[in-house]
């Protein structure tokens, strides 16, 4: 394992990374590496040889080595072409990473491969999560696969999709009248009494480290297979939580040190949003690091109806240091592209 220690997003306070950790101050770590010894124990041209899974970058992810993962077989998703709709829309060149080929149909599969796997690792056996969405069919396929027992509270107008999902797995189902961040609060009454583990968005470091092989492929996919990687000029992501969005930029960032990209050209990052839901969207127009909860917000796309991401400030430095922006989406335009 290359994790040196974790490290708090808000203020650089270091922590062990050998027991189970949750947030400083209630806000998020990051897992740091060594990536001097990432460097000299792998290259790109040994990474393209290996099996077409997200663990192929196992220098990069938390996992001890001598400890196998919990996996579906997620990674290496497909980078689509996409020449009408990019001629449509004034692009020469429109890329999309098709992640519904992943094996709960959607990125959750990422974050929540790597969580559970270092959950299992470090002996936990009781896992809650609040979703809006497919994080909640993703935890409880994954530990399901694990043997673990999984508690999964979404707001009660969640698609009945995702509540069967979460259900058909296994999972602890509870339908909660409110949003997002009451299902939250229900799992933070949980934990010590009934011996729940936390697997909110960046309530952990370990589902952003999933999240993160996002980027890692697409430089991946970019670039040669025997490197140097190569990065896209724009990512446009939709952004509830942000953790893949965070994710990426924290990929492209340890593949710059490591020396493994053709340019030191980062991408610029921009946050989608609906404007029944725009906290990110407010506080970057507003020049603001933190964004103000969203009240009574609302959208068709649920898994972006996020009105207070514990992670605000992490996504709106990104998208700044990026040179990117934030924008929000008209409900009808959403539902007319669906």
């Amino acid at each position: 394992m290359f994790v040196t220690h974790l490290e708090s997003a808000l203020d650089g306070t270091r922590f062990e990374p050998g027991r189970p950790q949750t947030t400083h101050q209630g806000r998020p770590l990051w897992v740091r590496y060594d990536l001097d010894r990432v460097r000299r124990a792998v290259t790109p041209a040994e990474l393209a040889t290996r099996l077409p899974s997200l663990w192929r970058y196992r220098e990069l992810l938390p996992l001890p080595a001598d400890q196998e993962p919990v996996t579906l077989g997620e990674g290496l998703t497909p980078l689509l072409p996409c020449p009408r709709l990019g001629s449509a829309l004034g692009m020469t060149r429109l890329l999309v990473k098709e992640e519904a080929q992943l094996p709960t149909a959607s990125f959750k599969s990422r974050g929540m491969t790597v969580a559970v796997s270092m959950a299992r690792s470090f002996g936990l056996r009781r896992l809650a999560v609040p979703t809006a969405g497919n994080a909640g069919g993703a935890l409880a396929a994954y530990g399901a696969r694990a043997g673990m027992e999984v508690y999964v509270f979404m707001p009660e107008d969640t698609p009945r999709i995702n509540q069967l999902e979460a259900w058909l797995c296994g999972a602890r189902v509870f339908l909660v009248n409110g949003l997002i961040t009451d299902c939250g609060g229900l799992v933070r009454a949980g934990c010590e009494p009934l011996g729940w583990f936390d697997l909110s968005t960046l309530k952990e470091p370990y589902r952003l480290e999933g999240k993160k092989t996002m980027g890692l492929e697409l430089a991946e996919q970019l670039g040669s297979p025997a490197g140097p990687w190569r990065l896209p000029d724009v990512i446009l992501y939709p952004t509830g939580g942000g953790t893949g969005l965070i994710g990426m930029w924290k990929a492209f960032q340890e593949l710059r040190e490591l020396g493994w990209l053709a340019s030191e050209k980062m991408p610029r990052l921009v946050a989608c949003q609906s404007e029944g839901c725009a906290p990110i969207v407010h506080a970057f127009a507003s020049g603001q690091r933190f964004a103000e909860p969203v009240a009574n917000a609302f959208t068709i796309a649920s898994g972006l109806r996020v009105p207070a991401a514990v992670g605000d400030f992490m996504i709106l430095d990104a998208v700044r240091e990026s040179g990117g922006w934030a924008v929000a989406g008209r409900e009808s335009r959403i539902v007319e592209w669906m």
